[in-house]
């Protein structure tokens, strides 16, 4: 989703300047992760992928992932070399109607990616939205491939949404809506048909959401948003508990996450041209019983309890030095969102 426009932007020197250490990681290139086998971040140098709003790593070619642009591209998603930060294979999806709002890619069990067309800057207005399944091709280049299109609907009425993931094991696709108040995790039926609305039904809160990936081997969910990300036990169809906070790059139009293959790192990607995907190591599932790194108890409106603010105070730091990085957090959230609903207006 476009949040960020010329005419409308909140200067993203002001909103480094309110955010603390964002300046820092805003500036500073992705270095390769430390921990034996991670994977290092890239520069996405095609001309053509200004905004790249989803990632998926391919199982079958090393190194490669999957982006595509956010609206007015066409059906194109495209295959970049981690090691040079080139395209190698531009696919166009025939079989579809013209995609609208195109925000997510997943790749499912069944070795096929699933293309979220399922954005709505308009919040909520579109009674309908489409996810689009095609074969991962064995070979890269550019070529043209066949793709089914699903119709998906809300039990609960229309929303906005820009995260849609395919559980590795079940296959089973899911999607968080975006809210600013905090959105909803969505499942859909076990099965998509392409006879008919695909019903998905709400079964979690979660926060703001811009995208999402499941861990390799299903056990973990992570959720990211423009500020922050947060990674969940996954258990019976479900994230469990509050989530443990992630290290997460700040990028300004945060948009996308996958893991690696193995599941030892996490890539955090952004729109923009030349955009640069950051690696990040996952921690050792350990951490999450570490009481230090465990983040506060959340209370129904999302925010953490006690004093701790937006992020959980991290050990050792005392409570009015924090107070004062929750306030500017604070403001920065605000500065985002004063832009988001300028944009939404000059869109209406």
């Amino acid at each position: 989703m476009r949040l960020l426009l010329r005419s409308t932007a909140v200067p993203a020197a002001l909103v480094l300047a309110l955010l603390p250490g964002a300046a820092l990681a805003a500036e500073t290139p992705a270095a390769p992760g430390t921990a034996s086998g991670t994977a290092s971040g890239f520069t996405i140098t095609d001309p053509r992928i200004k905004e790249s709003s989803g990632l998926a790593a391919s199982r079958i070619h090393p190194g490669v992932y999957w982006t595509h642009n956010d609206s007015d591209d066409g059906p194109y998603v495209y295959a970049v070399d981690s090691a040079t930060g080139k395209t190698v294979a531009r696919l166009t999806l025939t079989g579809i109607g013209t995609p609208r709002d195109v925000e997510a890619i997943s790749l499912g069990p069944d070795g096929q990616l699933y293309l979220g067309d399922i954005g709505d800057n308009k919040d909520g207005t579109w009674d309908h939205v489409w996810i689009y399944r095609f074969q991962e091709p064995k070979e890269l280049g550019d070529r043209t491939v066949a793709a089914e299109q699903f119709t998906v609907a809300y039990a609960d009425g229309p929303r906005n949404a820009e995260a849609l993931m395919v559980h590795p094991v079940t296959g089973r696709v899911y999607i968080a809506s975006k809210n600013e108040q905090g959105g909803g995790l969505y499942e859909g039926p076990e099965r998509l048909s392409a006879d008919g609305r695909n019903v998905f039904r709400r079964v979690a809160e979660v926060p703001w959401v811009t995208d999402g990936a499941f861990s390799p081997d299903g056990t973990r969910l992570t959720l990211r948003g423009y500020l922050t990300a947060r990674t969940y036990a996954w258990k019976d169809g479900r994230p469990e508990g509050p989530g443990e906070r992630v290290d997460a790059p700040w990028q300004g139009q945060a948009e996308s996450v996958t893991y690696t293959p193995d599941g030892r790192t996490l890539m955090f990607g952004a729109e923009g041209a030349n955009s640069r995907v950051v690696a990040v190591p996952v921690a050792p599932a350990a951490a999450a019983s570490d009481p230090a790194r465990s983040p506060a108890p959340r209370q129904p409106g999302g925010a953490p309890t006690g004093s701790a603010g937006a992020q959980g105070a991290p050990a050792g730091q005392d409570s009015g030095s924090f107070t004062k990085g929750a306030l500017v957090l604070a403001a920065g959230t605000a500065l985002v969102l004063a832009g988001r609903r300028l944009f939404r207006r000059r869109k209406a």
